[in-house]
């Protein structure tokens, strides 16, 4: 008859039983949960800011490690010579303007009143000119006078009548106004001004460097009293918002992922909290896992690189941060 278990040894292998299932199914749920689990790291992203017009540094007014605002001033250059191009070039404008509005108004009516009295003064002269050259060819012709003074009449009549056509051509000049080539000349004379004008405030508007978005004062390259050229870095700064991930997944898996899905994060300096967020580029080509990205599977694999979008609003993640982003169990696209 065989003997029966000892109820201490029954509830033993009871309880052994119970943690076996335990943790089969803790690893399968743990095998499941890593097919829903990408990695890879905070995104570095950073921009070299710089004067868009050389000059000397005036004043350089963040420090490395600060944090700045978008729009706010980081530095400034002196500005004595970009304030003076700019008062010559409104002067040139100004002068350019008065030509224009001379040439689209014409000519004074003093000036039309002069022509008229000029045109009647040559035309008396034409007609004086005249009667003596008939009183004279009448002499002429009784052998009153000779053919010299003859000739010289002529000449004098000749000499009033081209002065006539003159003055009479400069009337109708003046009565008409400037010619309408002129004053298109002209306009476009005083829109490059302006342009110019325009060019010389944004000089000296860009004598003040601007941080370009939201970040933090990575390097100070240079330091007032430095003579620099346009586009000289300045300031390099890392971008902080919006915080973008860079996670890579296998191919087996690209299917379940679309732009636009929504997904979770999280990162080891801040254990057990999800950061939201939303997957907003799938690469279209494959590459070889980055060796910074800790997963063993799919580390000599070819793998395709995703861009997340998360919310950080206690800006908590830092750049190069190793992170992790949970797929959901389905599709969760946002209508």
């Amino acid at each position: 008859m065989p003997h029966a278990l000892h109820p201490s040894t029954a509830a033993l292998g009871a309880v052994i039983a119970i943690i076996l299932l335990a943790v089969f199914f803790w690893t399968r749920r743990a095998d499941d949960a890593g097919e829903n689990v990408l990695h890879g790291n905070v995104e570095i992203r950073q921009v070299d800011v710089g004067f868009r017009v050389g000059g000397r540094i005036a004043a350089v007014l963040v420090e490395e490690g600060e944090s700045v605002r978008k729009g706010q001033t980081l530095a400034r250059l002196e500005t004595d010579l970009l304030e003076a191009e700019e008062a010559r070039t409104r002067a040139q404008l100004a002068q350019q303007e008065a030509t224009l509005q001379r040439l689209e108004s014409g000519y004074r009516s003093e000036e039309i009143a002069g022509a008229r009295a000029d045109e009647a003064a040559a035309a008396a002269l034409a007609e004086n000119a005249r009667i003596n050259l008939h009183r004279v060819e009448a002499m002429r012709s009784g052998n009153a006078v000779s053919q010299k003074e003859l000739d010289n009449a002529r000449g004098t009549y000749r000499n009033a009548a081209a002065k006539q056509k003159a003055a009479r051509e400069q009337l109708a000049l003046v009565s008409a106004g400037y010619r309408e080539e002129e004053i298109l000349a002209q306009r476009a004379v005083v829109a490059a001004t302006r342009a110019s004008l325009q060019q010389a405030v944004i000089h000296v508007q860009d004598a003040e460097l601007k941080a370009p978005q939201d970040g933090v004062v990575l390097t100070r390259a240079r330091e007032a009293g430095a003579i620099v050229d346009a586009g000289q870095t300045v300031y390099t700064l890392s971008l902080v918002n919006p915080v973008w991930l860079r996670v890579y997944v296998d191919e087996p898996r690209l299917g379940r992922i679309r732009p636009g899905m929504r997904v979770e994060a999280e990162t080891d300096a801040a254990p057990g909290r999800r950061f939201a967020g939303h997957v907003g580029y799938v690469a279209p080509a494959a590459e070889f896992t980055p060796k910074n990205v800790e997963t063993y599977e799919v580390r000599t694999s070819l793998v395709y690189r995703i861009r997340v979008q998360v919310e950080d609003p206690d800006n908590i993640m830092r750049q190069g941060m190793p992170v992790r982003v949970f797929l959901p169990e389905a599709e969760d696209t946002p209508s």
